[in-house]
């Protein structure tokens, strides 16, 4: 019976640390910030460890059976270096391609995913045109054209994969300059007039996007919806969490951390990580 009792109550202290646990928020660099953001204020008493995995951005440059084995075993050490109740995989890029993976890797363990807005947007749109603007890994995947057959079916939806924007959307984010030319030029194909009717709805489908749509309403040719899906990623992430067995968080050792894969930080990532609040360490 002792035996018994004491396994039990190891069981229950290991729920309640297990939901006193961080949130996981991962990205291939700066752009899951926009879903941090988000959950800091639906979640003000967890505690976030931001995984930025900028030693292999852009995952756009990668073959997918790479990276997909890439993220899992990445995955392996992270759930084991700081025991998450749950992780966001705040890239669209990662998710269309490895979230079924993750959960059938670890199956004990929460992830939500990030998946273009599809659905919304087709609900939202007056002219049925829309477009979905994403890395290029986003659009050729084959669970974005699922998405849009099971939602749009009805609006004409155009693909923009764009080469550039994330990677503009980290240089601004560093260092608080964009060229607004380069934003135009990305973001152009996105606009199109069939019939007298023009896109009414902009899908930002890649979470670094965000950061930079003030440029793109400048840049734009009309005015559009820009879709930014942080709020809902960080609603649903809200609604799968088991309530913590603490009202509040310790000070000494539940700092928000910034873990960067390549252990390189310059000083402009350094001063942008705290902005958000996140302690950075080499």
């Amino acid at each position: 019976m002792a035996t018994s009792r004491c396994s039990g109550d190891h069981r229950r202290e290991s729920v309640a640390q297990m939901a006193d646990g961080p949130v996981l928020i991962f990205d291939s660099g700066v752009g899951g910030l926009t879903v941090l953001r988000e959950a800091r204020v639906l979640m003000p008493h967890r505690r976030f460890i931001y995984a930025a995995d900028d030693a292999a951005f852009p995952y756009g440059a990668w073959e997918e059976p790479e990276l997909e084995r890439h993220i899992l075993a990445l995955f392996s050490r992270l759930l084991d270096d700081y025991s998450p109740v749950i992780s966001v995989i705040a890239c669209n890029t990662a998710s269309t391609l490895v979230i079924n993976s993750l959960r059938e890797r670890f199956p004990g363990h929460l992830f939500v995913g990030t998946v273009p807005a599809i659905k919304p947007a087709a609900e939202r749109t007056a002219s049925g045109l829309v477009s979905v603007l994403a890395t290029p890994g986003t659009v050729k995947r084959q669970y974005t054209r699922d998405l849009i057959r099971q939602w749009a079916s009805k609006c004409h939806v155009r693909l923009v994969g764009s080469d550039r924007l994330a990677a503009l959307a980290e240089t601004y984010m560093r260092d608080g300059y964009v060229d607004e030319s380069a934003v135009h030029a990305e973001i152009a194909p996105c606009f199109i007039e069939q019939d007298g009717r023009r896109t009414d709805i902009v899908v930002l489908a890649c979470t670094h996007y965000p950061f930079l749509v003030n440029r793109m309403r400048k840049t734009a040719p009309w005015p559009v919806d820009w879709i930014d899906p942080a709020e809902a990623i960080a609603r649903r992430a809200l609604s799968l969490l088991p309530k913590p067995a603490k009202a509040g968080r310790d000070d000494d050792d539940r700092r928000d951390l910034a873990v960067f894969t390549s252990g390189r930080l310059d000083g402009s990532t350094e001063n942008l990580m705290r902005g958000f609040g996140l302690f950075t360490y080499r």
